[in-house]
């Protein structure tokens, strides 16, 4: 149990002090509380906030295995990964951070019901996704979840009550993915009540070191497990521990995959896989150059033609070697409610502050290789953002029927 000279000794180092305002306000359950999360809390991040991310690098194309190609090599690659997947080698690894926030439900999103007649919830539909790996291997890769502070519990519990949705429940893990501290302008800490500070999941990259946090490092050190398949909650189509996938990375001899779709049109919203001084990385869409847009390949196609559908395969000793290494922080202007001056929660209309972030494209390119690996749009992508119009519930009930999932 961390004490009050910890958290008092670390304010001073930081100069946050003034989160003590209400210090003897709390009851003493709260006060602990409060304590816990000040020590617990990386504050080293605060130093950043007048920083906003490195200069990009020079970006260059990088091949695709396309649809055609793999076709061509399928068997083969299917039985490289099967054979991975039955040696226990593949784990998945499902990001599951996020609330429902922007779909108008106050639960975390995997919780959502994109049902019509019956109840069908994203985290059925990406569980039921996995049995089909499960089924064709005859083997149950573990599967992580990672949760955060604010949906954890619920989570949780909705998954032990549906029995997982059929997966075995001695081959899931739960942890929950660090957070950092919000701060105003000043890098002065928010706090969003008297006794907690203002705080935020520290972005998809933040996975691993959550996990070795958590102790489930250990996990994949004893179980030999040499492939995590990390994927977000929200893409309901997704194929996870898919083995023509993971055959085709081990196959290829590289240190993470990446699942691509052909973009839809050249100024897409999707961040673009590609080298930037010559290591893989993602340019994201709004980076993109019109002289990148119009650049042509070999046969004449886009250049940068393909985006990722943050669907990755990472090799253990690869994020061993770089665990490390700090990746890159991103500082994010956002609206951040907090307590004012008399303790009254404000709720800001525009930006007052920053958040800190560490995404995965950062964590790709402190890697040495990496396969592009396309799939087929229509059916492997259908990210539920919104609750209507562009990626949203509307858009991935249709795309759920085409593929034959009765809901």
């Amino acid at each position: 149990m961390a004490t009050k000279e910890q958290a008092v000794d670390k304010l001073k180092e930081y100069g946050q002090e003034h989160v003590l305002k209400y210090f003897d306000e709390l009851s003493a359950d709260e006060q602990q509380s409060l304590i816990d999360e000040i020590v617990e809390t990386d504050m080293e991040v605060l130093k950043h906030y007048d920083e906003k991310g490195a200069a990009r690098g020079v970006f260059s194309p990088l091949k695709t295995m396309e649809l055609n190609e793999i076709d061509a090599d399928k068997a083969r690659l299917k039985e490289i990964g099967i054979n991975a997947i039955k040696e226990g080698k593949t784990a998945a690894l499902l990001l599951a951070g996020g609330m429902g926030t922007r779909l108008g439900s106050d639960n975390p999103k995997g919780m959502y019901n994109i049902g019509i007649t019956k109840e069908v919830f994203i985290f059925q539909r990406i569980i039921e996704n996995l049995l089909d790996v499960v089924n064709e291997a005859g083997a149950t890769p573990r599967l992580f979840i990672m949760t955060s502070d604010k949906n954890n519990d619920a989570t949780i519990a909705f998954l032990k009550e549906k029995n997982y949705f059929g997966y075995p429940a001695d081959r899931v893990n739960f942890f929950k993915q660090d957070m950092a501290p919000a701060c105003d302008y000043n890098g002065k800490l928010y706090m969003e009540g008297k006794g907690k500070l203002a705080t935020s999941p520290n972005g998809n990259a933040g996975w691993y070191s959550s996990m070795i946090k958590a102790g489930l490092d250990k996990i994949i050190e004893d179980e030999g497990i040499e492939w995590v398949n990390v994927f977000a909650v929200d893409n309901v189509l997704q194929r996870i521990c898919d083995p023509a996938f993971v055959g085709a990375t081990i196959d290829a001899g590289v240190e993470v995959g990446a699942k691509v779709v052909k973009k839809a049109a050249p100024d897409e919203k999707v961040g673009v896989i590609c080298l930037e001084d010559g290591r893989p990385s993602i340019v994201e869409y709004y980076e993109l150059s019109q002289e990148m847009m119009d650049a042509k390949d070999d046969k004449g196609d886009p250049a940068y033609n393909f985006g990722v559908i943050l669907n990755y395969l990472f090799k253990v000793s690869a994020l061993n070697r770089i665990a490390k290494e700090q990746t890159m922080l991103h500082v994010v202007e956002k609206k951040i409610p907090y307590i004012d001056e008399s303790g009254e929660l404000v709720k800001p209309t525009e930006p007052n502050g920053y958040k800190f972030e560490q995404l995965v494209l950062d964590l790709i390119h402190m890697l040495d290789s990496c396969l592009s690996y396309e799939v087929i749009r229509e059916n492997e992508f259908a990210p539920i953002k919104n609750a209507t119009g562009v990626d949203s519930v509307e858009s991935a009930r249709e795309l759920c029927k085409k593929n034959g999932i009765e809901l």
